[in-house]
């Protein structure tokens, strides 16, 4: 074998060696090729790739492809893309609200459909609010996730506060507002337009602005839909009203 004949008695002579081969290969570049094409670059730092290739082909009877001349430059260094270093983002603190209905954060999301037991194919939506200073929440199933399923777990919203809140915090998502820019004025910004209250949009793609909301979804998953069975809507709603009775209730850092 080969490490065999390599052996000698001696730890040392196995060490793996360079696999460079000990002469060039037939068609490389020669050395009067090299030699020429530095004095060009050392004349002209800046000179560009094709600019070089024509001298050579002119002045130097230069008869190599292009491409064989871009991967000699490479490989000496020349024409290498500076990679340039980006900023680390560093994200701002968020400034959580010291007074109740100052801002609402809204959310919708997909009950998992393994909690569904009934005879008929459906598919059912939570809303969520939740108040940023308080940390209190409401929760409600939709059959369907659009601006008409909004504005109304809204108005169920404030009943279940008592109070309107001054902004409510929502993404992109196409329930909240059109995610393309349009003339049209949104159902949901018209009815917080008509309610006083400001809607606020949350960078597109980041929803850690929405965090506190993100958050409480997690909570659910793990709390609630990770151990649900229903069989319609209605026993759905039952259960998140028991659900959403005692996770109010759950003692929390905020409420000190």
């Amino acid at each position: 074998m080969r490490w065999n004949k390599k052996f000698d008695g001696d730890k040392a002579s196995l060490i793996d060696k360079s696999h460079r081969p000990h002469s060039k290969h037939p068609k490389a570049h020669t050395d009067d090729e090299i030699r020429h094409i530095k004095n060009y670059i050392r004349r002209n730092p800046n000179i560009s790739m094709i600019e070089l290739y024509a001298k050579l082909k002119k002045n130097k009877s230069y008869k190599r492809h292009p491409c064989s001349l871009f991967r000699l430059l490479r490989k000496m260094g020349f024409f290498k893309n500076e990679k340039k270093k980006e900023k680390k983002y560093l994200p701002k603190k968020y400034h959580t609200p010291d007074n109740i209905g100052e801002k609402w954060q809204l959310d919708a999301k997909y009950v998992p459909q393994k909690c569904y037991v009934g005879d008929m194919p459906d598919k059912f939506y939570q809303y969520t609010m939740i108040d940023e200073a308080s940390r209190e929440r409401f929760i409600y199933p939709f059959k369907e996730q659009s601006s008409y399923s909004t504005i109304e777990f809204v108005i169920m919203a404030i009943k279940h506060f008592k109070y309107k809140p001054k902004i409510i915090q929502t993404d992109n998502g196409f329930e909240f507002t059109y995610f393309r820019e349009t003339k049209r004025t949104h159902p949901f910004d018209i009815f917080c337009a008509n309610n006083g209250i400001e809607h606020k949009l949350i960078r597109p793609r980041t929803p850690r602005h929405n965090g506190k909301v993100e958050r409480s979804h997690r909570n659910d998953n793990e709390r609630f839909y990770s151990n649900l069975t229903f069989y319609s809507y209605d026993d759905l709603i039952i259960q998140i009203k028991r659900y959403l009775y005692k996770s109010n209730r759950l003692l929390m850092q905020v409420l000190g």
